[in-house]
């Protein structure tokens, strides 16, 4: 993490930190709205929840599931290490600083007691916590408070569900409150039609939302911090050319990003 030269004293030590669920939310959903903050010199960190090492099963392995995933993104030594990398140098394209949180992406998490994987399922992800995960949002709670101070907080809205947005999102209500915080689509959850909708549009007279238009260069930087994650290509797009015509089609059509607030 490189550091602030501003004494904490004098102002906060960040104008945004962003909150990211995995090792390349932040760069996914908010690239462009970040790289276009950090050009005008406001200072930003992006801190990624899921960072930590696997959980290891009672052979020393991890599950058959995360195996496959491993296998996919060709990252098998030390894939938690590769992601970390790729996330460095997505943030160094950005301009932000970052932060590594030491909890275990879900892929990875087992039961304490017996041993067993909580998630080995695509569908796994996208449905309930695990209720033997409770203690989780009090934990990155915990987290979240010894976080630099910063003038904004920007979370997942958690659209897709996914359980590892669920549990972020959860923790910094819980520091912050609703009203304190400022959240992001999750992409590429967002291109789902109706997906945004599903999570504000029973309660569409609370929320308010903000599109960010960006200009060519930050969309263009926005592409590349996401190359910077070669290992995640495969799972949303067929190829480079896919994922670059991917993202700029979704930017055009919602006029850049979109970030909501939430009247409590």
């Amino acid at each position: 993490m490189t550091k602030s030269s501003h004494p904490q004293a004098v102002r906060p030590a960040y104008d945004l930190l962003y909150l990211s669920p995995h090792l390349d939310d932040a760069a996914l959903s908010c690239g462009g709205q970040i790289v276009q903050h950090t050009q005008a010199g406001r200072r930003v960190m992006i801190v990624t929840v899921t960072a930590g090492e696997p959980a290891l099963d009672a052979t020393g392995h991890i599950s058959d599931y995360a195996r496959s995933l491993h296998d996919r993104w060709d990252l098998l030594a030390d894939a938690v290490a590769g992601r970390r990398a790729e996330d460095v140098a997505a943030c160094a394209i950005l301009g932000a600083d970052f932060l590594h949180l030491d909890l275990a992406d879900c892929i990875y998490r087992m039961h304490p007691e017996t041993g067993q994987p909580f998630y080995v399922s695509d569908a796994d992800l996208f449905g309930p916590v695990h209720a033997a995960e409770e203690g989780v949002v009090a934990w990155l709670a915990g987290q979240f408070e010894a976080l630099p101070r910063a003038e904004q907080i920007v979370v997942p809205l958690g659209v897709g569900n996914h359980v590892d947005h669920q549990l972020t999102r959860q923790a910094a209500e819980r520091v912050w409150g609703v009203a304190g915080l400022i959240y992001y689509e999750d992409y590429p959850y967002a291109q789902k039609s109706g997906a945004v909708e599903t999570i504000v549009g029973g309660q569409s007279g609370r929320w308010r939302s903000q599109a960010i238009p960006l200009s060519p260069a930050a969309l263009a930087a926005k592409i590349q911090s996401i190359l910077a994650f070669r290992s995640q290509i495969s799972t949303f797009w067929t190829d480079e050319a896919d994922l670059r015509a991917q993202v700029a089609g979704f930017a055009a059509q919602g006029g850049g990003e979109k970030n909501w607030t939430c009247l409590a």
